[in-house]
């Protein structure tokens, strides 16, 4: 299926060779179409695929997209998700799927995006977390009283 010439999908987060905490929240951007969910046929518009570390070949980008880990599809017209990474780099990509998940004539695609997922440490752990590492006394407390509450 054609799409418009102007068509683009692309990554309002995170940016390219960005480093980040997981889970990571991505947000997709579209300009020139539409999203629709999957298994609805209209003109001009798409549902968004996420690629994790992965590419599609020229056969992938003819026949539907594969449902795995590093091919996620969001059929139901979502345009953010939180994936969850381990540390290391990683890259992302979107690619625009028709109603039958196939990509488009002239593939709707974004750039390859880099970017460095942070294992969680006390040096850049939240503020309210380093609080807690920092007060023994009251993480045990609170800790504490959840082992009560949860385990009696």
């Amino acid at each position: 299926m054609p799409a418009p010439p102007a068509a683009e999908v692309y990554f309002i987060s995170p940016q390219n060779g960005a480093t980040v905490h997981g889970p990571v929240t991505v947000r997709f951007g579209l300009k020139g179409m539409g999203i629709a969910p999957a298994g609805v046929k209209f003109d001009n518009t798409g549902h968004h695929h996420l690629l994790i570390d992965t590419a599609l070949s020229p056969d992938e980008l003819t026949q539907p997209i594969t449902v795995d880990e590093k091919h996620i599809h969001f059929g139901k017209g979502q345009t953010e998700t939180m994936v969850t990474l381990p540390p290391g780099k990683h890259t992302l990509q979107l690619e625009l799927g028709d109603w039958t998940h196939i990509p488009f004539n002239k593939p709707v695609q974004s750039e390859v995006i880099s970017i460095t997922v942070k294992g969680a440490t006390a040096a850049n752990a939240p503020a309210d977390a380093k609080a807690k590492l920092m007060k023994p006394e009251h993480h045990h407390h609170t800790h504490h009283q959840h082992r009560h509450r949860y385990y009696k």
